[in-house]
């Protein structure tokens, strides 16, 4: 296996040694989520929050608002890649930069954002390990009000990377072929079908595995896993023996912790299912399964 990509991870320590640093721009990108019975969560944007206290320096970026292109079934989509360079270079990003990512809460938003920067091919984007919890809890500075915003840069390259993703053409092949693995980011209850927050329909695609985007992180600081631990619970899961690893949830959003912590382990094999359960389950003739249909799919 590749060695780990540990560097895509920041304590708070190096960022604040870098305060002022403009080859280092920094993002909060808290949401609240808003669970609904059945279909898309609501997201409650967090921009006052952040216009209140944020890490000196940091923007803000909101990931349905800002970086989603809803198309069809898929609300979340993967917008073109010209449109992020646009808006990165209204922040007067230019190449080279180096993006850190952090937010309040729900860390999956903050990794929804991070895929979506690095699938438009955007080179160097971090996030804050703990996020704005791991910062206040440090006794770290913090600031107020909007940030004067640098003049916007002429233009920043994007390189876009379709192999990050998948669509639901490719994931129905992928139900036939043994060497790739599905991999059902949501709950324990969900992935059985037996509760939580249903997209259409109940359960999970046939031969999936489970392994909750939660399971990787602290529940106490947020924090990754330590990368040891991150590769045991993979390998544990068989994704050492995989040829092609695809993630997927509701809506393309909680996929994307596990995307990342494949990819900080070390893992090149991963693509996402951007439109997960509720671009799935469009489709009436889509299999899907629980536990009481007895499907023999592998658990962790």
């Amino acid at each position: 296996m590749p060695p780990p990509n540990t560097e895509l991870l920041v304590d708070p320590g190096w960022l604040e040694s870098r305060r002022g640093d403009p080859a280092v721009r920094v993002f909060d990108c808290t949401l609240t989520r808003v669970p609904q019975p059945s279909g898309a969560s609501i997201w409650k944007s967090g921009r006052e929050a952040w216009e209140a206290e944020h890490i000196p320096g940091a923007f803000y970026l909101h990931m349905v608002e800002d970086l989603s292109a809803p198309r069809g079934t898929v609300p979340y989509g993967l917008p073109e890649a010209r449109a992020i360079a646009r808006l990165l270079a209204s922040f007067g990003i230019t190449a080279g930069a180096t993006i850190v990512l952090y937010g309040n809460g729900g860390q999956s938003v903050v990794h929804r954002v991070w895929w979506v920067l690095t699938a438009s091919g955007v080179g160097d984007v971090r996030v804050l390990d703990g996020g704005w919890q791991r910062w206040r809890a440090e006794g770290r500075p913090v600031e107020s009000g909007i940030p004067n915003l640098p003049p916007a840069s002429a233009k920043f390259p994007c390189h876009p990377r379709p192999d990050l993703k998948v669509d639901r053409d490719d994931v129905m092949h992928a139900l036939e072929n043994p060497d790739t693995c599905l991999v059902h980011s949501l709950s324990p209850e969900q992935f059985a079908g037996t509760g939580g927050q249903v997209y259409r329909r109940a359960g999970r695609l046939p031969g999936s595995i489970s392994i909750p985007a939660s399971s990787l992180l602290d529940s106490e600081t947020a924090c990754f896993r330590p990368i040891d631990e991150l590769r045991a619970a993979f390998a544990g899961a068989g994704l050492d023996r995989a040829e092609t690893i695809i993630p997927y949830c509701g809506g393309g959003i909680a996929a994307t912790t596990i995307f990342l912590g494949l990819t900080i382990a070390g893992y090149d094999n991963v693509r996402l299912y951007d439109g997960s359960l509720l671009d799935w389950t469009a489709d009436p003739n889509a299999p899907m399964v629980t536990d009481a249909d007895g499907d023999a799919s592998p658990k962790r």
